[in-house]
């Protein structure tokens, strides 16, 4: 059975990177953001990734130009997931 749209009833924004150039980016916090992705996308119920918005910061600093990147998906569902109703805000 093919989902449509029609059958998205939550969805859930996911943030992969940082364009705020004063609090440091970590590779752990990377990968915590890719595993949430993950989870949305692999387990039950599977998640469907409707959008996307790319942000990107450029920033002089002195002679130096600093590009970040965030990309936040829009990750759609039947219905919302119950280990998405005891996280945390």
């Amino acid at each position: 059975m093919k989902k449509t749209l029609n059958d998205i009833q939550y969805i859930k924004l996911v943030s992969v990177g940082s364009i705020n150039p004063n609090a440091p980016f970590s590779e752990e916090a990377r990968q915590q953001q890719l595993e949430i992705l993950n989870r949305c996308l692999n387990d039950f119920p599977k998640g469907t990734i409707i959008g996307l918005d790319r942000t990107i910061g450029r920033y002089q600093i002195g002679e130096h130009e600093l590009i970040m990147e965030k990309i936040t998906y829009h990750v759609g569902f039947p219905r919302k997931p119950a280990w998405e109703q005891n996280a945390p805000l």
